[in-house]
């Protein structure tokens, strides 16, 4: 018999949090969650999964300037922001509900509150105190935005998701590959695009030719790149 209220505590619900969870729980052990945002962390909500679904509406201007050649006569398209966020929405809740089952399924118990470390083996979650044999800390990280003048119109990727109004420009500060990827999607949603990077090559890290090549196809597309921009204010 266990001294203690569970065998493992994690202490949130993203990708690493729930396989540590799942995996625990699977061979026998007593399992707890805290999350108290959303299941599933970043790659879910604010990551991969909805940026793909962007990445996808975004495609659809190109292809219908395309579609003329391959003998389509279409009108021209109109998109509507409201509609492609909502419908994400509804999708990330769908997955949020897949993730929660999952855990439920594999024994874990799930406390949807913050939880704080509060001794080696104690955390204070929900109102209460439970102990823990082992805890897992697994919360990931928040972007945010520093102070100078005109941070206050300044928004992450985070937010860029469910923005109430769609923008009619957009300027998006880094030359990472989530940059390039925002600055495509916006530019693909017919937003007037500029990606501004400090450096002289966009995608550092990745091969010379690549970073070459996506630079010269952003451009045809008419995203204007500003390389050498640093924040020298």
């Amino acid at each position: 018999m266990s001294d203690y209220d569970y065998d493992l505590f994690v202490i949130g619900a993203g990708s690493g949090g729930v396989r540590a969870a799942r995996m625990a729980a699977g061979f026998g052990a007593k399992v707890a969650v805290a999350e108290d945002q959303y299941m599933g962390g970043t790659c879910v909500n604010v990551g991969c999964v909805p940026k793909k679904l962007y990445v996808y509406a975004s495609q659809f201007s190109e292809a219908w300037r395309d579609s003329p050649g391959f003998g389509w006569s279409p009108s021209a398209p109109a998109f509507d922001w409201s509609v492609l966020r909502d419908n994400k929405k509804t999708e990330i809740s769908r997955l949020n509900g897949i993730y929660v089952n999952l855990l439920e399924n594999s024994g874990a118990e799930i406390y949807h509150a913050r939880a704080k470390i509060t001794g080696p083996h104690s955390v204070e979650v929900g109102g209460k105190t439970v102990s823990a044999e082992r805890i897992v800390i697994a919360t990931g990280g928040w972007p945010f935005v520093p102070d100078f003048p005109g941070s206050e119109h300044a928004i992450t990727s985070n937010e860029v998701f469910d923005l109430d109004e769609f923008p009619k420009r957009v300027l998006v500060v880094g030359g990472g590959y989530i940059a390039v990827e925002f600055a495509g999607i916006m530019h693909g949603l017919g937003v007037q695009t500029t990606l501004c990077y400090r450096g002289d090559k966009i995608l550092r890290g990745f091969d010379e030719d690549i970073r070459n090549f996506v630079a010269q196809e952003m451009q045809k597309k008419g995203i204007n790149i500003l390389f050498n921009t640093g924040n020298d204010g």
